[in-house]
């Protein structure tokens, strides 16, 4: 989340992000949403941010992606963790 909400202020040029949480019996999944420019054209998008949130929650079982939000504007990015026991509240 905070790799995402860094990008967003870096290069977004949003005026409104949305951080969202769910959660079931065995997945947490969060996601970052901006209403800014959305991803660059071209080759090479990605950086090395995005790269870094795909290793770590894949390395923890989980997956990440991120690109163009609804309609092709803002950026979205949304990862979702598993785990074998998801204890909320204790």
């Amino acid at each position: 989340m905070q790799e995402a909400l860094t990008n967003v202020v870096k290069h977004a040029v949003a005026s409104q992000v949305e951080v969202r949480l769910e959660y079931g019996a065995r997945t947490l999944t969060v996601s970052v949403a901006d209403d800014g420019r959305g991803p660059r054209p071209g080759p090479g998008g990605g950086g090395h941010g995005l790269i870094g949130i795909r290793e770590r929650e894949a390395a923890h079982g989980g997956t990440a992606e991120a690109g163009p939000g609804p309609g092709g504007r803002g950026f979205v990015v949304r990862v979702v963790l598993v785990t074998s026991r998801l204890e909320v509240g204790s």
